[in-house]
Formats: C-alpha cells, structure tokens, sequence
C-alpha cells in the first residue's frame, strides 16, 4: 500500500499565516499538522511509502523538511507545478498526478495533509484489508450547519453507502465524511479516467468520493476518536 498525502493546496483562508508558509507544516505544540500524518502512517506495517504532494510555490520548503526528516518508511516528495491558488490543479487531480508520476499500482490510503487526528490510522487500514472495496471515513455530525458544509452519507446496517453527497443543502444523514480514503489497485484506472474526462468537481475530493460512490462499491468506517479541520486562523489556534 502506498500513502498519497495531498500538501499542494494554498490555504487562502488562513492569510497572512500561509501566504508564504504551507498550512502542513504549521507547527502546533512541539511538532507540525505533517508530521504527526507521518508519524503515525510510518507505523501502518504494510504502507511502504509515503507520497506527499506538494505544489512549486512551497515545494523548496517541504525539502528542507524532508531532508530533517527521520522515517523508517520511504517518503517521496512531489512538485504539482502550481504557483498560486488561481493555477493549482486540485485535490482529485493531484491524486491522479502521484498515481501516474510514481507509476503507482497498489492499494492507496489518501490523506488530507491538513487535519489533525488524536487516533492512529492502522484501525482504518485494518478494516479495509477486510473489506478490500474502497473505504472512507464517517463520523457523527450533528450541527446541521456542518453538515452542509462537509460529505454526508446513508449507510446500510452493513456500513455500505447507500448515499452520498457533498455539501448539501438538505443532510439526509448525521454521518460526515472527512477526507481520508483507502482506494483498491483495482480502481485506480476509474480515478484517473474521472480527470481525464472531467466528470465531477476535481478540486474536491468530497465530490469525487460522491460521483465514485455511484460507479463503485464503498463503504464506511467509523472513526475512533476526533479530527480537527485546521481551516481558519480561529481553528487552528484552537488546535495548538
């Protein structure tokens, strides 16, 4: 299995703090958003290598981050090619960007470099080795503000998703969906023929789980513990 984490983004919302810095590798307490990713992946037994995209703007700064970097697992940094927010690629499309430029062929665990989580990943990556269908996870929401501002999907009583949808207006459900993914070998050719056709929203990944929930089975995995959206200045010093 190989781990996609998605660093390429510009993080408008959290000026002038990242007008020059990249959101990941935003300290909070004695480390960074990154590398406590990282930390906990390298641990993940069969992960055996860790991809980070990065965008041009900030690409020289992950490099000197990881060249300071001490990991049992192998950590592959890429550049997108976008300088600005106006020109990034997006979220999907830097998915499908890491699948071709590292000839990936395996399962992929795709991470938001971003959020913050007080639980480990291995419970995740164990239940998709059971399943072996494409899995995310869901948690409860009951703000109904931040349900139509999030993924929310219906689920069968065996966690399967019946239905999802990105940011609705009206949330059939309380189940949120953050953007951590486990994709099977086997549909990375779906992935990257969405982009190549343009067939949802690709600077969300949000959108594209809901368009792939349509062509593909996937199912749910409820999260054991909290994650925290470092999206504003107001979040983020509430994580620190």
């Amino acid at each position: 299995m190989k781990c996609i984490i998605l660093a390429g983004g510009y993080a408008t919302r959290l000026y002038p703090l990242t007008e020059n810095f990249p959101k990941p590798l935003l300290p909070v307490k004695q480390t960074t958003i990154l590398d406590r990713l990282v930390d906990d992946v390298s641990e993940i037994e069969n992960i055996d290598e860790i991809v980070v995209v990065s965008n041009h703007k900030f690409i020289n700064i992950f490099q000197k981050w990881k060249n300071q970097k001490v990991c049992d697992t192998l950590i592959t940094l890429l550049d997108d090619g976008s300088t600005e927010n106006d020109n990034r690629l997006g979220a999907v499309k830097d998915i499908a960007f890491a699948i071709r430029k590292r000839d990936i062929r395996d399962d992929i665990l795709v991470l938001a470099g971003d959020n913050l989580l007080d639980f480990s990943l291995k419970e995740f990556v164990r239940y998709f080795e059971k399943k072996h269908k494409t899995c995310v996870m869901i948690h409860r929401e009951t703000s109904f503000e931040k349900l139509r501002k999030t993924g929310v999907a219906q689920i069968d009583d065996d966690f399967k998703i019946i239905d999802m949808q990105e940011k609705p207006e009206e949330p059939k459900s309380e189940w949120a969906v953050p953007p951590f993914y486990i994709y099977p070998t086997e549909t990375l050719d779906t992935i990257l023929n969405c982009v190549d056709n343009k067939k949802c929203n690709l600077d969300a990944p949000g959108d594209f789980i809901a368009w792939f929930c349509e062509k593909k089975e996937v199912y749910a995995w409820e999260m054991q513990g909290t994650r925290y959206d470092v999206g504003t200045l107001e979040s983020y010093n509430r994580v620190r």
